[in-house]
């Protein structure tokens, strides 16, 4: 019997939803329990593929192609559990699908309306293939209670609750305890007014979740508990931790998975298993030392662009037992010639992350070069590893004019829509035309490793599979040219046609991938490459 959890977030937005959501699957695992987490998000985006990473954060890519939301990062780094399209809707893509159906005549000339239709087809999405011996299905609502466009979604979860009953439907809400230091007290109000907000839909939580900077008083508990129809043990303080993969264990600690079994009235299972969370935890509290990675993008505003790259850099460090140190660099400043370099002087390494589009484009090649002349650690990401081709193209093998068809025709296409390219180098024009929402290659896709190569080396294997997202393509046409040069092209498409991989033969550790291997990493399995090139900082470092 498949049980299912709701999560909801009340009072404000950025509470920690994702990361809720995420923690409690892993205590779930830790008990043995075989979960699912899922992601409902109200906005009208068919899928944020589109959405701008200062608005959004990153994309997150799934190994079956779907662009989602960046909380199923959280869910697969917490709990291993690889994500699929299915695991996140929109209402965007909800109403696509009705209308497509709508046109077809599907309804059969019925009054298409937001009850029954939208509603039945949010259920169908939540109960649709978990995967084989789940045991819980975790669904995230995204958004904050109150808001229109997610009332939809709310009433799709009452109806379940109602359909499911109390046996197999669990409602948890994340709310968020205030400190006034002027009154020198926590505030219980927008608790109790967001839980009356969510009752008056609907839903009774079984469970609250409160997010503080300090302990909850037991009269304040009460006071919750009482005004807010739970159990006093239903009130689960979420006090903030100094990391999140302290999380689990404070969880555990405050009683959240064991009031979930309660609901459920499991008095059978078994204790949770938290060694690795405590090793981790141990680990990013005790390091050996500290390794500083320069991170050069053009979101480095914000931090949630590059979230997946920011945590497989500490998976990195946990392998290696030091802290990493992430300073978020603005490629736009260096796009000016003229600027100087000297942030870079300080990092142990540099990581050129996944991009789109000319600006901040330069700066990113300037860094790659500083990196390749120094000497220094150097990790190219997608974009980031096409921009050190177009560097090492021109500063390595002479090509002067080398460049990418993303920024317009070229003379010297080094990088370029695979079906623009023909023999040899010939001028190349860009189709303004392009649907930018469904040319990309999209998931995961297979690579051949050279053998004798450093990734082979890091890998412990000739043959992988990597996540992809990215319109642009290395032209295999320079191969030679570049390969004379000193650029290895160590990973290729099994076809031969697509390069994937490039090292640089005389550099200690400079390493670019077309693909996103943050993607695939996990506290617990840091991702090989991640691993290795902090161990190269490290060793920049002086650490060993």
């Amino acid at each position: 019997m498949i049980r299912y959890i709701f999560i909801t977030g009340g009072v404000v937005s950025s509470l920690g939803k994702g990361i809720a959501s995420a923690a409690m699957g892993s205590l779930l695992q830790a008990r043995g329990y075989k979960v699912r987490l899922r992601k409902l998000d109200p906005y009208l985006n068919v899928d944020p593929g589109t959405m701008s990473p200062r608005q959004h954060g990153e994309v997150f890519v799934t190994d079956d192609g779907a662009e989602t939301d960046l909380d199923l990062g959280h869910y697969e780094r917490f709990t291993g559990v690889s994500a699929r399209q299915s695991d996140n809707i929109t209402t965007g893509r909800i109403y696509q699908s009705i209308i497509e159906k709508e046109r077809r005549g599907d309804f059969l000339g019925a009054t298409i309306q937001v009850i029954p239709h939208v509603t039945d087809a949010i259920k169908e999405f939540v109960l649709s293939d978990p995967g084989d011996d789940v045991d819980f299905v975790l669904c995230e609502i995204g958004g904050t209670v109150g808001d229109i466009e997610g009332l939809p979604f709310f009433e799709a979860i009452r109806q379940l609750g109602q359909e499911l009953g109390p046996e197999r439907t669990c409602f948890i809400h994340l709310t968020l305890l205030p400190y006034i230091p002027a009154a020198g007290e926590m505030k219980t109000k927008p608790t109790q007014h967001s839980v009356k907000e969510l009752r008056s839909i609907g839903i009774q939580p079984q469970i609250l979740l409160c997010r503080c900077d300090r302990p909850i008083p037991e009269t304040e508990k009460g006071k919750i508990a009482s005004f807010c129809n739970v159990r006093p043990s239903s009130v689960i303080e979420a006090r903030d931790v100094g990391h999140i993969y302290d999380v689990p264990a404070a969880y555990h600690a405050e009683g959240l998975d064991t009031e979930v079994l309660w609901h459920f009235r499991i008095d059978d299972a078994p204790k949770p298993d938290l060694t690795r969370w405590n090793e981790i935890a141990h680990t990013i509290h005790n390091p050996d030392g500290e390794v500083c990675v320069g991170l050069v993008g053009k979101y480095t505003d914000v931090p949630d662009a590059y979230k997946s790259v920011s945590e497989a850099l500490v998976h990195g460090g946990l392998a290696n037992k030091v802290r990493v140190k992430v300073r978020m660099i603005d490629s736009e400043q260096f796009d000016d010639e003229h600027h100087p370099l000297d942030i870079l002087e300080g990092v142990h390494g540099v990581i050129l992350p996944g991009g789109f589009g000319e600006r901040g484009a330069h700066g990113k090649m300037r860094a790659a070069r500083f990196a390749r002349e120094r000497k220094l650690p150097c990790f190219g990401i997608c974009y980031g590893m096409q921009l050190s081709v177009i560097e090492t193209a021109r500063h390595m093998a002479g090509i002067k004019a080398a460049s990418t068809t993303e920024f317009g025709p070229t003379d010297e296409p080094v990088v370029g829509l695979i079906e623009e390219w023909t023999k040899g180098n010939e001028k190349i024009t860009r189709d303004e035309n392009t649907d930018k929402g469904g040319t990309m290659r999209l998931g995961a896709y297979p690579a051949i490793l050279r053998q004798g190569s450093k990734v082979a080396e890091i890998y412990g294997t000739s043959e992988i599979s990597e996540r992809h997202r990215h319109r642009y393509e290395v032209n295999r046409g320079y191969i030679e040219k570049m390969e004379a040069a000193g650029v290895v092209f160590s990973g290729m498409s099994p076809d031969g046609m697509l390069p994937e991989i490039i090292e640089l033969k005389d550099h200690p550790w400079f390493i670019g991938v077309q693909f996103h291997p943050e993607l695939k990493s996990r506290p617990f399995d840091p991702h090989p490459l991640f691993a290795s090139f902090i161990e190269a900082a490290k060793v920049q470092s002086r650490l060993v």
